[in-house]
């Protein structure tokens, strides 16, 4: 009686262990798979990273973007970087929108600061603001956002006023 009790107690285990998540291929290694909802997460800044995409005359152009919702996030922007991607930025949503002006203040790279209108629509671009510069760069009207670009990319890809800007 006993064998068969120690019998049965290792075929329930040994079909345990077969069913469990663990995979041949992960060295033992649980085979977690990221949550489908989770957004992206910026590696520097751990701000989250959206979709946003310029339309104009030239056609769309699509961007992957750091969001700065607060206003730490947003007084911190890109101060201290020393790279991004071509196809990178950072927005900073306006709610609600207001006059903005911007300034680089420990800021490395030179950027492009697009100011968006509430329409969606590039009110004005501070081309190619000089790193580390305390003038003010402000918009030409109310703002909802303000997109920030390496400097000389929004000239590269032909955006200027009035194109459409969606995130």
């Amino acid at each position: 009686m006993k064998f068969w009790i120690k019998t049965a107690a290792l075929a329930c285990t040994v079909a345990v262990i077969g069913c469990s998540p663990v995979a041949a291929d992960t060295g033992g290694k649980s085979a977690a798979r990221p949550a489908a909802s989770a957004p992206a997460t910026h590696p520097v800044s751990g701000l989250p990273v959206v979709t946003l995409t310029v339309s104009g005359t030239k056609g769309p152009h699509t961007f992957r973007v750091e969001v700065a919702r607060t206003s730490e996030e947003q007084a911190q922007g890109l101060m201290f970087r020393t790279t991004m991607g071509a196809d990178e930025g950072m927005i900073f949503p306006m709610d609600p929108p207001r006059d903005a002006a911007f300034w680089m203040k420990n800021t490395v790279i030179p950027l492009d600061i697009i100011f968006i209108g509430p329409d969606r629509r590039i009110l004005n671009i501070a081309a190619n603001a000089v790193p580390y510069d305390l003038t003010s760069l402000p918009s030409d009207g109310i703002a909802a956002g303000v997109l920030e670009l390496n400097g000389g990319r929004a000239a590269e890809l032909g955006i200027k006023p009035g194109d459409k800007v969606a995130w």
